[in-house]
């Protein structure tokens, strides 16, 4: 990066609040404004009370910005956590909603336990271990969960209990038998949004979506007088009730106690011997890290200033802020990409951007819990819908294609995985398909987890970086970690003609290497890959040595 560039990089810390504390105050407003919607839409969706995803993004925001290693993410609740969340709530709790919360606090509370671990044992580059396809199809697979289930809360119909697949089978029958008035203000949140999505006017970006869906739907309920023709009852005290117990009627609007305080909730560990509680654990603590990691490296490549996140750090604080959600009744926290998104693109300069959208939070929870009571539930499924189809989008199967066939392969059998079983399973079952797919190539056993590669400097004081065998995303962390260490401003000349197979993720990796060193004031080059055969025209595509010299 040159002098130039590095001068305008922001301060950070309390120099940097004084610095840029009109930018950060503004995006965070604008980001709260978003973050409101989808943090009560998550927590219902989730099984939680309304109150857990607003208390998860308060602690994002006020506390997690200070101890995190990132500089314009957001944290909080996201849709990617709905499926684990809703499992354990269901797993644990046996048909008791309330007892399900209780274990699921629990549950998160160790495995924030385990988070704060693997940040302080440098674990954070773990990320790089999982194959690209198969975390999108992960999510690809978590977006058609979601919008399984969020579509019946937009038509205002009630499914019966069964599996996933027995609820998507009944979404014809619940548009057949759809309430006209709940599934006009579902269907306007979803046009709205759609329609915002078109518009290319900046000013008018600025304005958030979920903003315009949450004034319609209130403005709609308002006119269809929902909270009185369903003998909706407001709860003034502490007293906590699922939400499809917690009326005398049908439940269309949100249910939030008039004192914030009253909404915290406390774990319950009897169930920490149990086979189910550690599935649980296991699951929110591997997923919730993984998203988080992959979510703060994509909002790196953001940055305007190309800082890059301390993944370690990062992981670490959010553990710690997912260990205080845990203990007082929030849902689990990553670095959530589409809020940061828009954190950039309003303008944010430092973390305090993310402070400041959690403190605003906290003061509106507190001063109108009766304007959050009048939400109604079918605006904040349009929003889960609508996440769920950007992440399971035609596009997103598009895209995968385009890098190779294999690649496609390896994205729906995950997502079929996720689906027929969990995500663990799913997960595991991407991942052993990408080996035997690796092996099937003729890679060998023991370098599907061993890299050959050396780095040598030379009179001039570039690097040379010679690389032999397979490099695949299973075994090239020692290489990542080594190439982390090379001084800024050399020039580095990868030698790959010894390399007999790199893989989709590996030339994911060299590409954004090459990117981020150069922004870094260096140089890049890669000597040997016109030997090799490409298995699709994308850039990135896996390829194989087609002879060796």
């Amino acid at each position: 990066m040159s002098n130039s560039i590095l001068s305008e990089v922001p301060k950070t810390g309390v120099a940097g609040l004084k610095e840029n504390w009109r930018s950060d105050l503004l995006s965070g407003f604008l980001v709260f404004l978003i973050a409101l919607p989808l943090c009560l839409g998550i927590s219902m969706a989730s099984g939680f009370p309304p109150s857990a995803g607003i208390i998860t993004a308060i602690i994002g925001g006020i506390v997690v910005s200070r101890l995190s290693g990132s500089y314009v993410t957001i944290n909080g609740p996201a849709a990617g956590l709905i499926v684990v969340v809703l499992d354990a709530v269901q797993s644990l709790g046996e048909g008791d909603a309330m007892a399900g919360y209780r274990y699921t606090l629990a549950a998160i509370v160790v495995a924030s336990v385990l988070q704060i671990g693997m940040g302080i044992f440098k674990a954070g580059r773990l990320s790089s271990f999982f194959p690209a396809s198969v975390i999108h199809g992960m999510l690809a697979a978590i977006g058609i969960i979601i919008m399984t289930k969020q579509i019946h809360v937009v038509l205002g119909v009630t499914p019966e209990k069964g599996s996933l697949i027995s609820t998507m089978a009944q979404i014809p029958h619940s548009l057949m038998n759809l309430n006209p008035e709940i599934a006009i203000i579902g269907f306007s949140g979803l046009v709205i949004l759609i329609v915002w999505s078109l518009i290319k006017n900046p000013t008018l970006k600025m304005i958030p979506a979920p903003l315009i869906v949450v004034l319609v739907g209130i403005a709609l309920a308002s006119y269809f007088d929902l909270e009185h023709q369903h003998m909706y009852l407001f709860l003034p005290d502490a007293t906590f009730l699922p939400h499809h117990e917690a009326t005398v009627g049908p439940t269309f609007l949100v249910a939030i106690s008039e004192n914030f305080m009253s909404s915290f909730y406390f774990p319950d560990f009897s169930k920490l011997p149990t086979l189910e509680f550690w599935e649980a654990v296991v699951t929110i603590s591997l997923v919730g890290s993984l998203e988080s990691l992959l979510s703060a490296m994509a909002v790196d490549k953001l940055d305007p200033y190309k800082r890059h996140s301390n993944l370690d750090r990062d992981l670490t604080a959010v553990g710690v802020g997912n260990l205080l959600a845990g203990l007082i009744g929030g849902l689990p926290m990553i670095a959530e990409i589409v809020r940061s998104s828009a954190n950039v693109n309003n303008g944010a300069k430092t973390s305090w951007a993310n402070f400041f959208h959690g403190a605003l939070l906290l003061l509106f929870v507190v001063l109108f819990p009766r304007l959050i009571h009048s939400i109604p539930l079918a605006s904040l499924a349009a929003l889960l819908v609508f996440t769920g189809f950007r992440l399971a989008s035609p596009q997103a199967f598009a895209k995968v294609m385009g890098i190779g066939a294999e690649q496609l392969f390896l994205f729906v059998i995950t997502l079929i995985g996720v689906i027929a079983t969990d995500l663990l399973i799913g997960v595991a079952i991407g991942v052993v398909a990408k080996f035997a797919i690796h092996l099937a190539r003729g890679v060998r056993f023991e370098n599907l987890f061993k890299i050959h590669f050396t780095i040598k400097t030379i009179p001039t004081g570039s690097y040379e970086v010679e690389v032999c065998d397979a490099v695949i995303f299973s075994n090239f962390l020692a290489l990542k970690n080594a190439l982390a260490k090379l001084e800024n401003g050399k020039s580095v000349v990868f030698l790959l003609s010894g390399t007999t197979l790199i893989d989709h993720t590996s030339m994911e990796f060299f590409h954004d290497f090459e990117r981020d060193y150069e922004a870094r004031g260096g140089s890049c080059g890669f000597l040997g890959l016109d030997s090799h055969l490409p298995y699709s025209e994308h850039p990135l595509a896996a390829r194989q040595l087609r002879y060796r010299k």
